[in-house]
């Protein structure tokens, strides 16, 4: 017998060890292409029909997506006895054969999303009840009626989470989750649910209900105690009703958004409610008009029909506000509503409160006084409303003292409350953009003119005043703060008259916005902003690059929308483009013929160029790509930009030789007459 190649009986022992000794724990390959790590065989997009049967058999996890199996048979798993986990999402699977999981006892969590399961529901069904281990079933996207649901996880009382999003469900009744005792976790978004009845009712331990995406017009009777978090978010609810009941409710997040409410829900009476989730409804409140009516005393009846009984149930809606027990609530977003004002009292029922949104809404006012002292709130949110007016009653308690985000953007605001920022002493960002306001500019004039006066406020490091219509800022108004974002972008004169504002910035600005501010080249000395590491330039009519930029050391700079024909040839070894990582030029009229600067920086290390594909230059009347010249360009271009000294010369010298020659072949012609006349003139015999 012939010994064996030393290369292959090296090969052939390391296997063997490796097999022997774990080598499970790391990646390696396996026939049909598959990949296994720690006993999990990934064999996701294979083009795989059916599941091979020589894989490793101790394999625990199995994924088989993107392939094109069509049925799961009854021998496909034998050789797998200690799977836990299979996927099998985005195959065309029609029909799990009933024995097919006899020998995967322990599975536990099975993924048949986005398949074609509705063809054969009865069989699969028969195959699903052979799993008693199963915790998690996703079915999503298998084209599945509320019938086929019911068959399939008729079994199924292990399952803890069960997944039948986008499917064509439409209505929920009692005999469709009977068996779930063990249901934690219930996901139905995305399906065509109208209507439901008595469907969770026996879902005792269920905590998680997801019914978004549907066509539900009203949720009445809410009764669900053990639930934690509820999502009927994108929907068409008008109504959202809580069972009367003193019992506590669990419930922790609860999504509303995007619907159709016109009232605040009435909510339990006594619950754990973080999260309150109203974006993007048409609700208002209705205790005051903007005509100056109230409505406060208006009940509502409500006619709820249930199989053969009918009951009308009558609601007081502020004695329902009132009753709403809003006391542990953390975050409230009623963003995106036909909000006119707020009821009396409505913000002193959420002291734990820390997060509040009320932007595009219809605010005109909006006023804080000690009883609304929101002492946890961190966020508030008022942009995008109608507010002319921020009312501020100080006593002796702080009011919003934990404030750190204050948005009133986009508002018709004129002045601020003087000295309402000496109660929020933890304010980093303020964002007054888009309002009429103007910075008081010296000490002691802030109660003389309407303005708004952030001296002396230490914590402030992010202010946006965009589009406040900004003509100049006088004196010293940011004296005492130590920002480090600043936005003064669509001001187009803020730039004029005097500059020295800046001086209390140069040692902490880090980021400056001036775009569409008017800017030229010579407006503003940017080398003592030492700390500046990001600049918004663009929008702007410059014309050349200001000098005093060489020396920072931005990470970030943006040049878009200006008028720069070219940039410094030696921008890439100034310091300014050793420390650049993004640079922003699109949009400006750049020569073609002078690109050895975009040549210097398509060589930095580490620069990126977002818009680049965006970046043009002109030759004439064409519009053309820096990276791509045509030939008969560069030519042109070489003519352009060559020595005019050298070009001069080249054009004058077929002239001189010309005049040379003409002139040594007239001195010839005429040679004997010169003589001639010269003798004469000077009297000289001629020679015999």
């Amino acid at each position: 017998m012939e010994a064996p190649l030393p290369g292959l009986s090296l090969l052939l022992l390391l296997l063997a060890v490796g097999w022997g000794s774990g080598m499970d724990a790391a990646w390696a390959p396996s026939p049909g292409g598959c990949e296994l790590v720690q006993r999990i065989m990934d064999c996701t997009g294979r083009r795989l029909s059916s599941i091979p049967g020589n894989l490793r058999g101790d394999t625990e996890e199995l994924f088989f997506d993107d392939n094109t199996i069509r049925v799961l048979g009854n021998a496909s798993l034998l050789l797998y006895p200690q799977l836990w986990h299979l996927s099998l999402t985005r195959n065309r699977l029609e029909l799990i054969e009933p024995g097919a999981f006899l020998s995967s006892q322990g599975l536990e969590v099975l993924s048949l999303t986005d398949n074609l399961l509705f063809t054969n529901y009865s069989l699969t069904a028969a195959a699903l009840s052979a799993l008693p281990a199963l915790r998690m079933l996703d079915l999503a996207g298998n084209q599945l009626r509320e019938d086929m649901v019911s068959v399939l996880v008729s079994n199924l009382s292990s399952l803890e989470s069960l997944s039948v999003a986008r499917n064509v469900i439409m209505r929920l009744d009692s005999s469709i989750f009977t068996n779930l005792t063990q249901l934690l976790e219930l996901n139905l978004e995305k399906n065509y649910i109208f209507e439901i009845d008595n469907a969770f009712e026996g879902l005792q331990r269920l905590q998680s209900l997801n019914i978004a995406y549907n066509y539900l017009p009203c949720l009445v009777g809410f009764g669900l105690t053990q639930l934690r978090v509820l999502n009927v978010s994108n929907n068409i609810i008008e109504w959202f009703l809580t069972l009367e009941s003193d019992e506590l409710f669990e419930l922790e997040v609860l999504d509303l958004s995007h619907n159709r409410l016109l009232f605040f829900p009435v909510l339990p009476r006594q619950s754990k409610l973080r999260s309150l989730l109203l974006q993007d409804n048409r609700m208002s409140f209705y205790q005051r008009l903007p005509n100056g009516t109230s409505l406060a005393n208006v009940t509502v009846q409500f006619l709820i029909i249930d199989g053969n009984s009918t009951n009308i149930t009558t609601v007081r809606l502020w004695d329902e506000l009132c009753h709403n027990n809003l006391s542990s609530l953390r975050l409230l977003d009623m963003s995106q509503n036909q909000v006119w004002g707020l009821p009396d009292d409505f913000l002193a029922q959420m002291p734990s409160l820390t997060h509040l949104k009320l932007n595009q809404n219809c605010l005109e006012a909006f006023h804080l006084s000690e009883e609304d002292s929101l002492a946890m709130l961190t966020e508030l949110d008022l942009s995008q409303n109608k507010l002319v007016e921020l009312g501020v009653k100080v006593g002796n308690a702080d009011i919003l003292p934990n404030l750190q985000l204050f948005n009133l953007s986009t508002n018709r605001l004129q002045a601020l409350p003087p000295g309402i920022f000496t109660h929020t002493r933890k304010i980093t960002t303020l964002d007054l953009s888009r309002n009429q306001v103007h910075l008081c500019p010296q000490p002691g004039e802030a109660e003389s003119i309407s303005c708004v006066d952030i001296r002396g406020v230490e914590t402030l490091s992010h202010l946006s005043l965009a589009g406040c219509g900004l003509q100049g800022m006088g004196g010293r108004p940011f004296q005492g703060t130590s920002l480090m974002h600043l936005d003064l972008s669509d001001n187009r004169q803020v730039l004029a008259g005097d500059l020295g504002w800046l001086q209390d910035l140069l040692l902490t600005l880090q980021v400056l916005s001036l775009r569409n501010t008017s800017l030229s080249a010579t407006a503003v000395d940017f080398s003592a902003l030492s700390s500046l590491v990001r600049l918004d330039l663009s929008g702007n009519c410059l014309a050349v690059l200001p000098s005093s930029l060489g020396t920072l050391r931005l990470r970030s700079l943006d040049l878009r929308d200006n008028c720069l024909p070219a940039l410094p040839l030696d921008v890439a070894q100034a310091p300014l483009g050793r420390s650049l990582r993004e640079l922003y030029l699109s949009r400006n009229p750049y020569n073609c013929c002078t690109l050895g600067w975009w040549d210097s920086l398509q060589q930095l290390q580490g620069l990126r160029v977002p818009d680049g594909r965006e970046v043009t230059c002109r030759h004439g009347s064409r519009t053309l790509s820096p990276g791509a010249l045509p030939e008969p360009v560069l030519q042109s271009c070489r003519w352009q930009t060559a020595d005019m000294a050298l070009l001069y010369l080249v054009l004058a010298l077929p002239t001189c030789l010309t005049l040379l020659v003409a002139v040594v072949v007239v001195f010839l012609m005429l040679k004997e007459r010169l003589l001639k006349m010269v003798k004469t003139r000077c009297g000289v015999s001629n020679p015999y």
